[in-house]
C-alpha cells in the first residue's frame, strides 16, 4: 500500500490532541491544468478518503484535518497532484467537492464555493444545502464564509488577494475554511484555513497559528492581538463625524511616517473615501467586526483608518506577518515520479472496500482500522 496513508491514518485516533494549529502555508504560482483522466482518479479516491474518516471518526473530524495545512498538503500529494503549488489548493478543494457530491446527507458534511466566479456562489450554495435539509442556521454560515474572506482580503493586509474560498459546514452547524490568495509580484499563492472550533474571535487572531516576521514584505495586521488597541481606536474614529475624520486624514500625509509603513500618500483618496465614511457613521458600528462587516469597508478604508488611529490616539496596529508532505502516486508534473496509473486505480479499490466494510459493526470497524494501521507502516 502507498506508504502517504501513513500520516492519514497513524495520527487519526489522537488528530486534534497532537495537532499544531499551522494556518498558513505559501506556494509558488504554477501554470497548466489537471487532466482529465487525474482529476477524475482524485474525485474517486478523494471522496472515498473522506467517507472512510466520516465513517472511522465522524464528520468534524474532516473539518478539524481540512484546517491543517499539512494534512492538507499531505492529502494532495496522496491524490497525485504537485506537492507545492497553488493549484494543489484549486484542485484539491475542487475534487473533494465533487468527491461528496450526491452524499452529503449521509456523510452530513457540505462543500461549497471554490476558485474566482464559483467562490462568489458559496452564499447561494450554502443557502441550497440548508434550504432542501432544513437547517436553520443558513445566515451564522454564510455570515462565516463572508467574514474570513473579508478578514483575509482587507483585515490581514499581506499582498495577496483572494481568488478562492472553500467553505465546509456539517448538519450540526460546524464549519471550516480554506481560501487562497495570490501575490502577482513575488508569484507566490497564500492559503489561509479557519477551524471554526478554535476561532474564539473573527477579528483576533482566528487562524489561532503560528506567528512570526517576514522581513521581505510588509504587513498591516489589524487580526493580530497587538493591533486590540488599534481595533478599539478605529471604532471609535468612526464614529465621529466624517468631516471631523476627513480633516485628520488630510494631515496624515505630510508627516514624517516612520520606514517601516507601507501605506503611501497615494492610498488617501478623501474623495473617494468619503461616501464610505458616511456610511460607517451612519451605521454606528459597536465594534470592529460589526465595522468590518460593513459593505464597502475594504483595504483602502482600513489602512487609512488605522494609520490615522495611530497617529491621532497613538494606538498602533500589528506589522507583523503570520506565517506559519508525502507521496504516494507521483506528481502531475512528473515529480518526484509520474503518476503510476495503475497503484492508483489499487488504491481506489482499497479505499472502496474499506468503506463498505467499515460500515459494519463498531468491532468489526474497530477490526478493520487495525488492519489499516498495519498496511501503512
Amino acid at each position: 500500500m502507498p506508504i502517504a496513508i501513513n500520516y492519514c491514518v497513524r495520527s487519526a485516533t489522537n488528530f486534534k490532541e497532537c495537532w499544531m494549529r499551522r494556518a498558513i502555508a505559501d506556494l509558488p504560482l504554477h501554470g497548466g491544468k489537471c487532466p482529465p483522466w487525474l482529476f477524475e482518479r482524485m474525485k474517486t479516491l478523494g471522496g472515498l478518503i473522506m467517507e472512510a474518516i466520516v465513517e472511522f471518526f465522524g464528520e468534524e473530524e474532516i473539518l478539524c484535518r481540512i484546517s491543517d495545512p499539512v494534512f492538507f498538503q499531505s492529502l494532495g500529494c496522496l491524490l497525485g497532484f504537485d506537492w507545492h503549488s497553488s493549484g494543489l489548493t484549486t484542485t484539491l478543494c475542487g475534487a473533494l467537492k465533487e468527491g461528496v457530491r450526491g452524499k452529503e446527507k449521509d456523510l452530513r458534511l457540505f462543500i461549497c464555493g471554490g476558485k474566482g466566479a464559483t467562490s462568489r456562489k458559496t452564499p447561494e450554495e450554502i443557502c441550497l444545502h440548508a434550504q432542501k435539509h432544513a437547517l436553520p442556521f443558513a445566515d451564522q454560515m454564510v455570515y462565516r464564509s463572508r467574514m474570513s474572506a473579508k478578514v483575509d482580503n482587507s483585515a490581514l493586509q499581506d499582498g495577496y488577494n483572494l481568488y478562492h474560498h472553500t467553505f465546509f459546514f456539517t448538519f450540526s452547524g460546524k464549519w471550516a475554511v480554506v481560501q487562497q490568495g495570490m501575490n502577482p509580484d513575488t508569484k507566490y499563492a497564500r492559503r489561509y484555513h479557519w477551524w471554526g472550533e478554535g476561532v474564539k474571535d473573527l477579528v483576533c487572531e482566528p487562524h489561532q497559528g503560528i506567528w512570526g516576521e517576514k522581513k521581505e514584505r510588509e504587513v498591516l495586521n489589524l487580526v493580530a492581538r497587538e493591533s486590540t488597541d488599534c481595533r478599539e481606536g478605529i471604532v471609535k474614529l468612526a464614529q465621529e463625524k466624517p468631516e471631523k475624520l476627513k480633516e485628520e486624514m488630510t494631515l496624515i500625509p505630510r508627516l514624517s511616517l516612520p520606514s517601516r509603513h507601507f501605506i503611501k500618500e497615494e492610498d488617501f483618496n478623501l474623495g473617494r473615501i468619503d461616501k464610505t465614511l458616511h456610511m460607517i457613521y451612519e451605521e454606528k458600528p459597536q465594534n470592529f467586526e460589526n465595522l468590518l462587516a460593513l459593505r464597502g469597508v475594504g483595504p483602502k478604508t482600513l489602512r487609512a483608518l488605522a494609520l490615522t488611529t495611530e497617529v491621532v490616539m497613538g494606538a498602533s496596529p500589528s506589522f507583523t506577518d503570520p506565517v506559519s508532505f508525502s507521496f504516494a502516486h507521483g506528481g502531475k508534473d512528473g515529480i518526484p515520479f509520474p503518476v503510476d496509473r495503475e497503484t492508483y486505480q489499487e488504491t481506489i479499490e482499497f479505499f472502496t472496500q474499506v468503506v463498505q466494510r467499515s460500515r459494519a459493526s463498531s468491532i468489526d470497524k474497530r477490526k478493520m482500522y487495525e488492519q489499516l494501521k498495519l498496511l501503512t507502516i
